[in-house]
Formats: C-alpha cells, sequence, structure tokens
C-alpha cells in the first residue's frame, strides 16, 4: 500500500472545500465565470497527468468540486424565481434531483479518493494453522444441475478436505413445504427433498434444510449455521461457481487479522444481463456492475466499508454468532450485517480478483425484481439503521455507507430529469431561469468536470452514458417500490432473482409501457419546443437549453427500447471466450491434431481444426487433450459432435462439440477446466477494459445499437396490432354470420307461424 494516506488528509480536503465555499459564492459577471471555468479546466487537465500520485489525485478531484460549488450557488441565486405555484413546485422537484445528483458525486469522490488495491494474504505454510470451512449454498428453486455444478465446483478448492464442508441449504424442500396443502407443491417439494438429498450423498456435500420457510435467506443461512461449526464460512449463491483458488487467496487475512469479520470478493457474471444481450455489447463493453466490484468496492476498503454482497463472501463465523447470524431486518441481509459488525470495531476486507462465475437475470423482467429488491433494502436500511446515526461507525464509514444507501434514490432525480424539459416545452411552466451565457458559464462547466471526473475514476470500468441508460430502465419500477418502502418501511418482502432463464423467440418486454408513454411525451415536447422558439422570440435561450436537454433524454430512450427488445436465448449454459490450443483425437480416425479452442462452457465448446479431412471422422465420438490450469495438469475429456463446418477458402473445419461425462469424475474435471481458472476471468475483464470509448463514440454507439433494436418494436407492432386486427375481422364475420343466420330463423319462425295462422 502506498505510504500515503489519504485519512491523514482528510481534514486539509475538508478545509479546502471550506475555502472553495467561500469562494464560490462570490458573484462575478458570467463572462469572468466562464474564463475562470476554462482555466479550472485546463488546470484539471494539467492535474491529470500527474493523478497516478494520490495528493494530485485529491487536487483533481477539489478542482472539480470548486465548479459544482459555483454551479450550485448560481443555481440557487440567479435561476429560481417564484412564477406561479405550479411552476414553483415543478422547479423545486428538479432542484431537489440536481441536489440529490451532486450530493451523490460529492459522496462519490469521497469514497474513491484512494482505492485500495489489496492483495491476497498468503496462508500459512503450516495447514494445521488453516481454519475450518463450512461453505454454504442457499438455494430455493434453482435446477438441480445448476446446483451439481456449484457444489462439485466448491468441493474441488484447493483446500485440506478434512477442513472444508459443503452444504446445500435446500429451501425449497422444507418440511413446510413438504407438507403444503396443496397436492401438487408437497409432492414437487418431496421429490426435489428426495432428488437433491441423493445428489449431495453422491458427489460427498452435505444436505440440510429446515422446518419452516422463515426470513427468506438469512432465514436460511441462520438456521444451517446452528448445525455447523467451521471457523469460517463461505456463502455462494447457488448459481455462483467458484474457482479452485478462492480460498486460497481469501482465508489467509483471517489468519493475520483476528478482528477481521469479512473478506468480500468480486460477483463476475458468464452471461450477458438484458442489456448488454439485447444490444449486443457483452463482449465488448465493460458490465455494469463492474464499476461497482472493480472501483468502488476498492474505495470503499480504504475506508474499511467495504459490505457483503450476499456471496462470494467469507466470513467469521464467531463475529456472526456475537450478532445473532446473518441480519434480516430488512431485505438486503448482506449489507445490514456488515454494517451490525463495523458498528461493533470488526474489519472487513475486499480482494479485487474475479473468483466465481454467475448468472445474471436473463430478462428484463427478471432484472427488475432484482434490482427492485436491492433498491429497497438499501432504502430499508437508510431508514432502519441510518449509518449516519449508527453508533460505533467511524465518521468515514458513516459516509460511505450513506453514500452505497443514498444512491438508491436516483430513481426519483431519473424520471424528474426525464419530464422536467416537458413540463417547460409543453406546459410552460417556468421551472429553470436561465440565460444562454449563463448556462454555458455555470451549468456546463459542471457537467463536463463531473464528466471528466466520472471517465477519470471510471473509465476504464464504464462507458459514458451507460449509468444513465441504467438507471433508465430501472426507475420506473424501482420509484414505486422506494415509495412504498418510504410508507411502510418493513413491509418488502424477498423475492428470488430467476435464473437460467431460456427465450424461445424475439419479442417485446411486457414492461415497455412506460417507456413508450416517455417517448411519446419526449418527441411532443420537441415538436412543441419548435413551435416555442418561433412563437416566443424572448424565450429562445431557455428553449434551445431545454431542447438539447430533451434530445439527450430521446437518445438514452431510444437505447432503452433497443435494450427492451429481448432477444431469443436458447442456450442452458453460457459460452465465454477461450481461445485455448488444444489437440482432438477422433475416434474414426485415430491420431492426435492440433486445434484450438473459441469458447467453452459447461455443456460444449467450439473447436477450429486446420485442413478438411477430419470433417467425416468428427460425426463419430471424439477426445479432447488440453491443460487445465485449474488443475495444474493435462486434462483428456471425450466429445460428442454436435455440428461440422468446413471453410474452404481457409480450410480450416469448425466443430461444435458437446462434452461426454459418464461420471461424477469427469464432470467435476471439465468444470475446472470451464470455470475453475480465476485468471481467464482476469483476462476477460482486462479485455473489455482496454475497449474505452470516447465520450462522443460512447454517445453514437449507444444511438446507433439503440435505434438497430428499437427498429424491431415497429416490426412487432405491425405483427401483434396484424394479429389483433385480423381477430377482430374474425370476430367481426363470426359476429356478422350469426346475426344473419338468427334473423333468417326469426323470419323463417314468423313466416311459418303467418302460413300457419292463415
Amino acid at each position: 500500500m502506498n505510504t500515503f494516506h489519504a485519512k491523514q488528509l482528510l481534514p486539509i480536503w475538508l478545509v479546502l472545500l471550506l475555502a472553495f465555499v467561500y469562494v464560490a459564492q462570490i458573484e462575478i459577471s458570467a463572462l469572468a465565470q466562464l474564463w475562470l471555468a476554462v482555466g479550472v479546466f485546463m488546470l484539471m487537465l494539467l492535474v491529470r497527468t500527474q493523478a497516478k500520485k494520490p495528493v494530485w489525485r485529491l487536487v483533481l478531484l477539489s478542482l472539480a468540486a470548486f465548479l459544482t460549488l459555483r454551479y450550485v450557488f448560481w443555481r440557487v441565486n440567479s435561476t429560481i424565481s417564484y412564477h406561479d405555484f405550479l411552476s414553483f413546485l415543478a422547479a423545486l422537484a428538479l432542484f431537489l434531483a440536481e441536489i440529490y445528483g451532486i450530493t451523490v458525486y460529492a459522496l462519490g469522490m469521497f469514497v474513491n479518493v484512494h482505492p485500495l488495491r489489496r492483495q491476497p494474504v498468503p496462508l500459512p505454510r503450516d495447514s494445521s494453522r488453516w481454519p475450518t470451512v463450512d461453505v454454504l449454498v442457499p438455494s430455493y428453486n434453482e435446477p438441480q444441475d445448476m446446483l451439481e455444478i456449484t457444489l462439485l465446483a466448491a468441493l474441488a478448492m484447493r483446500y485440506p478436505r478434512d477442513k472444508l464442508r459443503v452444504c446445500l441449504l435446500d429451501d425449497g424442500g422444507t418440511v413446510q413445504k413438504r407438507a403444503d396443502s396443496n397436492p401438487a407443491k408437497a409432492a414437487e417439494a418431496r421429490q426435489r427433498h428426495d432428488e437433491l438429498q441423493a445428489l449431495c450423498a453422491r458427489i460427498g456435500a452435505s444436505y440440510l434444510t429446515r422446518e419452516r420457510n422463515l426470513h427468506a435467506k438469512a432465514g436460511n443461512i441462520n438456521s444451517a449455521l446452528e448445525h455447523l461449526d467451521g471457523e469460517l464460512v463461505l456463502i455462494l449463491d447457488a448459481d455462483h461457481v467458484p474457482t479452485v483458488d478462492l480460498l486460497e487467496n481469501t482465508v489467509g487475512s483471517f489468519v493475520e487479522d483476528e478482528k477481521m469479520f469479512l473478506v468480500q470478493t468480486p460477483h463476475f457474471f458468464i452471461n450477458p444481463d438484458p442489456v448488454e444481450r439485447n444490444l449486443r455489447l457483452f463482449s465488448e463493453m465493460p458490465s455494469e456492475n463492474e464499476m461497482f466490484y472493480r472501483v468502488i468496492q476498492h474505495g470503499l476498503d480504504f475506508w474499511n466499508s467495504a459490505f457483503f454482497c450476499g456471496s462470494a463472501a467469507v466470513l467469521r463465523r464467531k463475529f456472526l454468532n456475537e450478532i445473532g447470524g446473518i441480519s434480516g431486518q430488512s431485505i438486503t441481509e448482506d449489507a445490514e450485517t456488515a454494517l451490525t459488525l463495523h458498528a461493533l470495531g470488526y474489519r472487513s476486507a475486499y480482494i479485487g480478483r474475479p473468483m466465481i462465475a454467475g448468472l445474471q437475470p436473463e430478462t428484463y423482467t427478471g432484472f427488475v425484481v432484482q434490482r427492485v429488491r436491492w433498491a429497497q433494502g438499501m432504502v430499508q436500511i437508510l431508514l432502519l439503521k441510518n449509518p449516519l446515526l449508527q453508533k460505533g461507525l467511524a465518521p468515514w464509514q458513516r459516509l460511505s455507507y450513506f453514500s452505497s444507501a443514498f444512491f438508491w434514490f436516483f430513481a426519483y432525480a431519473r424520471v424528474t430529469f426525464v419530464l422536467a424539459p416537458a413540463m417547460y416545452l409543453i406546459l410552460g411552466l417556468q421551472i429553470y431561469d436561465a440565460t444562454l451565457l449563463g448556462f454555458l458559464a455555470y451549468a456546463l462547466p459542471h457537467v463536463v468536470a463531473a464528466m471528466y471526473v466520472s471517465d477519470f475514476l471510471f473509465g476504464k470500468v464504464r462507458w459514458a452514458f451507460i449509468s444513465e441508460l441504467y438507471e433508465l430502465m430501472q426507475a420506473f419500477y424501482s420509484l414505486p417500490g422506494i415509495a412504498r418502502v418510504i410508507k411502510s418501511p418493513t413491509s418488502p418482502s424477498f423475492m428470488v432473482t430467476p435464473k437460467g432463464e431460456q427465450l424461445d423467440s424475439d419479442f417485446i418486454s411486457k414492461l415497455s409501457g412506460p417507456f413508450y408513454a416517455i417517448l411519446i411525451i419526449t418527441i411532443a415536447s420537441l415538436l412543441f419546443g419548435v413551435y416555442r422558439y418561433f412563437a416566443y422570440p424572448l424565450d429562445r435561450d431557455v428553449v434551445m437549453i431545454t431542447m438539447g436537454w430533451e434530445l439527450f433524454n430521446f437518445s438514452i430512450l431510444i437505447g432503452a427500447l433497443g435494450a427492451l427488445y429481448e432477444r431469443r436465448q436458447r442456450r442452458a449454459h453460457p459460452r465465454m471466450p477461450a481461445q485455448m490450443t488444444a489437440e482432438i483425437c477422433f475416434d474414426a480416425a485415430p491420431g492426435w491434431l492440433p486445434c484450438r479452442v473459441d469458447d467453452l462452457s459447461v455443456g460444449g465448446l467450439n473447436i477450429r481444426v486446420p485442413g478438411a479431412t477430419q470433417v467425416g471422422a468428427a460425426a463419430s465420438g471424439a477426445s479432447l487433450r488440453i491443460h487445465n490450469a485449474a488443475l495444474g495438469r493435462m486434462s483428456e475429456l471425450p466429445l460428442s459432435t454436435r455440428s461440422s463446418v468446413h471453410d474452404a477458402e481457409e480450410n480450416i473445419t469448425y466443430l461444435g462439440m458437446a462434452f461426454v461425462t459418464p461420471d461424477d469424475q469427469v464432470k467435476s474435471e471439465v468444470i475446472s477446466l470451464v470455470l475453475g481458472d480465476s485468471q481467464r476471468w482476469v483476462n476477460f475483464l482486462q479485455g473489455r477494459s482496454d475497449n474505452r470509448r470516447t465520450i462522443l463514440h460512447a454517445y453514437f454507439l449507444l444511438l446507433k445499437v439503440g435505434l438497430r433494436n428499437a427498429i424491431g418494436h415497429g416490426g412487432e407492432i405491425t405483427r401483434i396490432g396484424l394479429t389483433y386486427l385480423l381477430r377482430l375481422v374474425q370476430q367481426i364475420v363470426l359476429w356478422l354470420f350469426w346475426r344473419v343466420v338468427v334473423t333468417w330463423v326469426k323470419i323463417r319462425n314468423w313466416a311459418l307461424f303467418r302460413d300457419a295462422q292463415s
């Protein structure tokens, strides 16, 4: 660790900020402010060349904070006026959204002032000093094959078997569920209980369940802890497959520091989330979670505030017992547990090496379920256990936890920023009194500096405008969820995130409604803006500013619509790029041939073999000989052929192969090859980090991929419209036919009646 300690300079930073507050409130002309902003920004460019040194990093962040403070004072003193009651309410709502954003921005600078890049502490050479570890895999409704992969990988971790116990915690086969009043549900629970119990017995894991499903995941873990005695507890979600070195890189911290209660590692995902998949950016763009796991957690770690994220983490059992186990007052039991233990004076650590491979929600609906739960849980923590008032926390820990919880109010700010331009352009509400020169002198420098700081802090892990896209895609559903928590802080219940979904066809997400409504409002706003520009010449400055803002909103909305066009996903096991050399031998053509593995999953792989002579032989079985980095030796694995294509121009045969796993030993070896080497995940993340984009490039790329997918909405809506139209025509024809028949019967009966009377 660098000998410079940002904590020691914290008082200096605060003094500088106080000085900035004094300078920031000094009024000067808009033109003078513009030149001042240009000078400060030029100084920021100069300072950034030295910003690897902590002191210059602090200077850079302070200069950006100065421009923001100048903007805030100008905003308060010059842009908020009382015109009428509705305008004032709208102006106040917008101002509060801006203050929220600036607060989160300031807290983010504080948290990330000096990220701690901690290296794993080596385990003692004397293995008798190594603590015992219980590996807990909580499960509710996940499929058996997913659980089997995670359990086999956990059993393959490099750690003495007499000190390691792997446990499946089955909340889907509890006594309560097996005795359900619904016979079908009870039978399903009994079948799950018997099958998973047999699985654990076969592979050497322990099976645990409980009487009743109380307190969701936290209750499941706490119930299991009553039956276990390991000194440390490794918690893994059912879909989080560990690499072989996870315990090697985490347990040493507990041996070195007796007050260490947590070592958290990143959540790394091998499948794209709905936004990445639908926009087809997974292999190119850093994932949404990377900003948190590759930057922010390191910043929190410096302040001894890295918190438990629910999985891929090792905890000291003794300290868990001290607080009665995993906390359960909120539905984000992980962060709540860490907050409680930090308040008792215990320490946490964050090791930034990705050592699990997990699954993200495949559909936008699953994505929303997950994010609304996170938002509600963090707001619960803010309301029920306010970090700013929590006894036992150091001041910097209070700010760190407050930053993590307060962030989730972005839904309010994002919805406000989307609707605000329409308040002026359509409704004529006066929400932002500013001249074009004032905006250029105060607002634009603040925005540019904020984007520059964001690029400095997160440029390798987050493209420009991606945060706005993800926030918008969550906001319309998070905001009602947050409102429910504010109304009743203890009301939310834990909802399991759907995983492993397969999509058979392309379709528009059923949650697209709010985005269509906002798109219509945005287009209407732009049309009204053109009208206002010519109809109200004195307001042209404000109209131009607001229309520019609305055009930005339109661009993000196009990206959101593109992400809402769900792309089909039929693979049960996601494939990750491999680029590994190997040898293949076909049963029908003995002899090892060099080949290259392009990608891998636990289900199969794609291989390229030079030449054409293997096409016929490929129809038979085969064996693959490849270096298994996780096991440190060569693996020879049986394969079957799924597809075979020869490229005559390149003289290469492309083979789609499936692993053949006749027993658990071979299956475990395949899992180690595919998911057991953490260096593969490090290399993959590094490759995405190298794909940095300038702000303009990122903007136009997002617009392009959004438009490409958004066009699919038109075709799908047309198809749905035609389907409904055909159904309507069919119903009309049937109704007319029925009316004709009924009328004919009536006429016929009347005729018969009349004849009978005559």
